[in-house]
């Protein structure tokens, strides 16, 4: 019998395999089921944080050109333009002054008089000497003009006990003390009230490389310290929490640390293709994009296993899960300082925003703090800077769009979901869910589906069914371009922006959307009300805006 050669054989099957696969996926169609008799749960909003560190461009040249600067129109040193843009898109949080950083900042350097304050070496970024000319007082009055809620990670690692219940009183003090002395004699009368602080920051590595019963030892002692007996300031004290999967971090600190100390527990995620090999942020293929978008996902995984720990020691969910570090990281950009981790921002940046904002909104019952890495310049930036010039970043825009769920009821939903498939040496290699959904009911009755398509070949049709309410009508908004490696430029800023979406259409009680490959949409559903559904809405709103401890 005549024998063909085995890569004669195999070579028809795998064509034949990809083809059949194809023809299928021609006719595949996610569904979203929306249970909104079960909304119940708030999205905090703190959970759209961010983050700023001293590294690189993100604090001087980024936030702060100085107050003598004549060139960029400026508020006591801090850009008008970030300001606005920051506040256009809500921002809720800001954590300061580290990362890293922040163990190894004395922060009485950074206050008085600028030209007296002693200097600082950055030795975790780059190794430059910064001259401590932004500090709290910067730092928090800038919080002020965003409107947002200060988050202030403590020095752990080469700092005191002393020194951190100094700060806590030097910014929260209103009576009469040795701190809040010094605070009136540098301009300021009235105390901050700065509620979230970070006791340390990755104790586990940069912050002293500790083991976790150390580290819950450290903190028992410093929560300590930081308030009185009944915490009557109201502070939130988070622990520095683990990285990734190490859910042993985790259950020794939920196990070792007294609950009524603990307001939250850090985790940290970035996603990346490995930490050796990063890959460029705008010259990458689809099997690399692939793979950052499969270390995104896993945030999902992440998520619940740290939950399911918490849960454990913590079944009624008063301690946060607080994600204080998450984004994509890539090889930094050429430039004269690697240590900056400057990089671009395109539409795969845009795809891992929309997805883990979906991941943290439907675990809003125990994610109620997260920030992105970095506000400016940095990782994946919503904003990037070059001198007098400034560009909204495709994250940016899509931080934007979703601050519709911010302080929202999150609405449960089960998605069933095509998959995405990837494709390497000419056979299917790996999958995805091609589709990431979160859904939120605003205190006016308005519905937000949150929808993203990290599939960057395929239009995704999805019918999107609204369990108990009639619709009245849908409007919404898309983020797309024509290529995943797209990005905005200060040559051309508005290359990718959101624009109003068509692609939506009601029949009946469904919801039919054509989602375009590699996008992001935001709905607005106008609903039908019943009497009843409204007195529901009410007292939900009542309930709005309370504390995530």
């Amino acid at each position: 019998m005549l024998q063909l050669p085995k890569s004669a054989t195999v070579k028809p099957v795998i064509v034949f395999a990809i083809l059949i696969f194809r023809f299928f996926s021609l006719f595949a169609q996610s569904t979203i089921t929306l249970n909104i008799n079960d909304a119940k749960i708030i999205i905090n909003k703190n959970i759209y944080g961010h983050f700023a560190e001293h590294l690189g461009h993100c604090i001087y040249g980024g936030f702060y050109v100085g107050d003598t600067s004549k060139t960029i129109p400026n508020t006591e040193g801090v850009r008008n333009d970030v300001i606005a843009a920051l506040k256009k898109m809500k921002i809720p949080l800001l954590r300061w002054p580290g990362g890293c950083f922040a163990d190894t900042y004395h922060w009485k350097d950074g206050i008085g008089p600028k030209d007296k304050r002693p200097t600082i070496v950055n030795k975790w970024w780059g190794g430059v000497t910064e001259d401590n000319s932004f500090g709290t007082h910067d730092f928090l009055n800038m919080c002020e003009r965003l409107g947002a809620d200060p988050y202030i990670s403590g020095n752990v690692g080469s700092g005191t006990v002393q020194e951190l219940e100094d700060w806590v009183q030097y910014v929260n003090f209103d009576g009469r003390s040795p701190m809040s002395d010094r605070r009136r004699s540098n301009g300021r009368e009235k105390a901050w009230n700065v509620k979230y602080w970070g006791i340390g920051n990755e104790a586990w590595g940069c912050g002293g490389n500790m083991t976790a019963d150390y580290y819950s030892n450290e903190f028992r002692k410093y929560a300590t310290f930081m308030s009185d007996w009944n915490n009557s300031g109201g502070i939130a004290r988070i622990a520095s929490g683990a990285n990734d999967t190490d859910y042993h971090w985790t259950e020794t600190l939920m196990n070792n640390i007294p609950l009524d100390m603990l307001t939250g527990v850090g985790v940290h995620h970035y996603s990346l293709i490995n930490w050796e090999h990063k890959g460029s942020a705008t010259d990458f293929t689809e099997w690399q994009y692939f793979q950052v978008l499969k270390s995104a996902w896993k945030m999902d995984e992440i998520v619940r296993g740290h939950a399911a720990i918490m849960d454990k020691y913590d079944p009624q969910k008063k301690v946060a899960m607080c994600v204080d570090e998450w984004g994509g990281w890539y090889d930094v950009d050429p430039g004269p300082n690697p240590g900056f981790l400057f990089q671009q921002n395109t539409m795969r940046d845009a795809m891992i925003a929309g997805l883990t904002l979906n991941i943290f909104n439907n675990n809003a019952d125990r994610v109620r703090l997260a920030c992105l890495a970095q506000t400016i310049n940095v990782l994946q930036a919503v904003i990037l800077t070059d001198k007098e010039k400034l560009i909204l970043t495709p994250t940016y825009h899509v931080m934007e769009m979703y601050s519709v769920h911010q302080d929202a009821t999150l609405i449960p939903l089960a998605v069933k979901s095509t998959n995405f498939i990837v494709t390497k040496d000419a056979a299917p290699r790996d999958t995805l869910p091609a589709i990431s959904a979160s859904a939120s009911k605003d205190k006016n009755g308005f519905v937000h589906i949150s929808l993203v398509n990290i599939d960057d070949k395929k239009t995704q049709d999805i019918s999107i069914n609204i369990n108990g309410i009639s619709y009245k009508s849908v409007s919404g908004r898309i983020l797309v371009s024509a290529h995943i490696q797209d990005h905005n430029t200060f040559d051309e800023p508005e290359k990718i922006k959101p624009a109003a979406f068509t692609g939506s259409m009601l029949k009946g009680n469904v919801l039919s959307v054509k989602l375009p490959p590699a996008s992001v949409v935001v709905l607005e559903v106008k609903i039908v009300f019943k009497p009843e559904e409204k007195k529901q809405t009410k007292l939900q709103n009542s309930k709005r805006g309370e504390s995530f401890d």
